[in-house]
Formats: structure tokens, C-alpha cells, sequence
């Protein structure tokens, strides 16, 4: 098939884009989609919905690092972070989305520079 018979797809511009695993060995009790589910009110309220600092959103089933959950994966930062409570998201979102400084405490492996 060639590709003049595909539409090419769009997104729009973004800063960021969250990886949040949502797998069933991440959290057993559903904390990760519930996170996930939170991040459209928390990426409003931040102004991370729109403009120069929007951040896009991805759910994954399995990142293969299936302790401390919910981790989730800050690209093009490469910054992996556990334990991301509702509350430790909103210092994600402040420091890290709006602040530009990860969260350190809460970082558990930092991928290669770009």
C-alpha cells in the first residue's frame, strides 16, 4: 500500500508528553488510571492544556519496572518517576511541567540527554 491512499495524521504542538503506566502489576488497586484519568483537570488548572507549555498524554500498559507505582516517564526529558501520588503529581506539575526542575526525590532513573 502505498502511502498516497493513507491520511497522514496530526497532533498538535506540544512541550512534553507523559508516559503514565497503567499496567496491572504497576498498581493492583487502579491508583495509576485514576492518576491518569486526574491529569486533564490538573493540566488545565496548571495551563498545561493549551500553549507553549501544553503537555500531551499517553497511557502504556507496561514499562518493565513494576515497583513503586504509579511510574510514568517525562519525554523528551527522559525523567522516570514513581510513587506518583495524586499529591506527588501536583509537585511534578508545578517543579517539573511549569517549573522546568525535576522533582529529584521522586526520580528513579534519568535517561540520556537530548
Amino acid at each position: 500500500m502505498s502511502t498516497e491512499s493513507v491520511e497522514k495524521p496530526k497532533i498538535g504542538d506540544y512541550r512534553r508528553h507523559l508516559l503514565v503506566c497503567t499496567g496491572p502489576r504497576c498498581t493492583q488497586d487502579g491508583a495509576a488510571q485514576a492518576l491518569f484519568d486526574s491529569l486533564g483537570d490538573k493540566f488545565k488548572a496548571a495551563g498545561l492544556d493549551k500553549g507553549d507549555l501544553r503537555v500531551k498524554r499517553s497511557r502504556v500498559s507496561c514499562f518493565a519496572a513494576c515497583k513503586g507505582g504509579p511510574v510514568m516517564c517525562v519525554q523528551p526529558d527522559g525523567t522516570w518517576y514513581y510513587n506518583v501520588t495524586s499529591e506527588n503529581m501536583d509537585r511534578i506539575i508545578a517543579d517539573h511541567l511549569v517549573g522546568g526542575q525535576p522533582v529529584q526525590e521522586l526520580v528513579f532513573h534519568q535517561g540520556p540527554a537530548a
